[in-house]
């Protein structure tokens, strides 16, 4: 009786991990869907296929598409944030070469403006000291007038920026 149980059991264990089992697909191809036709290697074989089969390729063939679709999409936002962060890269560039461009045109103002007003004191001791021609008056006076233009154009240059 205990063998006949145990005979029983066994085979009732087996008929179910039949019942149960899943199929693996074959190694040769891959299904394909066309116009609710399931094709293997290019070959009708939806006929052969029971309707739980055709459910489960169905549904393993739109999760492979949803999956090549998000990896898709992930690749799609990668590059575009990837396109962000370089205009981003360009646009502090270029903010920092025109601070750049600013802190050298200040530099140059002062630097002309520390000229012209050394020059223009030097100019003041001379003539005060009664040490200039008529001639070198006149040279003193153009030079004092150059550097006063570059002032000028320094501070227009300034300001533009």
């Amino acid at each position: 009786m205990k063998n006949l149980k145990c005979l029983v059991l066994t085979f009732c264990l087996f008929i179910s991990v039949l019942i149960h089992a899943q199929e693996i697909e074959p190694k040769e191809g891959q299904y394909t869907i066309k116009d609710d036709k399931v094709f293997l290697n290019d070959e009708d074989v939806t006929t052969s296929l029971t309707t739980k089969q055709l459910a489960d390729i169905k549904s393993k063939l739109k999760n492979e598409v949803a999956r090549e679709e998000k990896i898709e999409k992930a690749k799609k936002e990668a590059k575009k944030a990837e396109k962000k962060q370089k205009k981003a890269e360009k646009k502090q560039k270029k903010a920092e070469k025109a601070l750049k461009k600013r802190q050298k045109a200040e530099s140059n103002l002062a630097k002309s403006q520390k000229k012209y007003s050394k020059s223009f004191n030097k100019y003041e001791k001379l003539r005060d000291k009664g040490k200039l021609s008529p001639k070198d008056e006149i040279k003193w006076l153009d030079k004092l007038e150059g550097i006063k233009k570059k002032v000028e154009k320094n501070k227009k240059k300034l300001k533009r920026l």
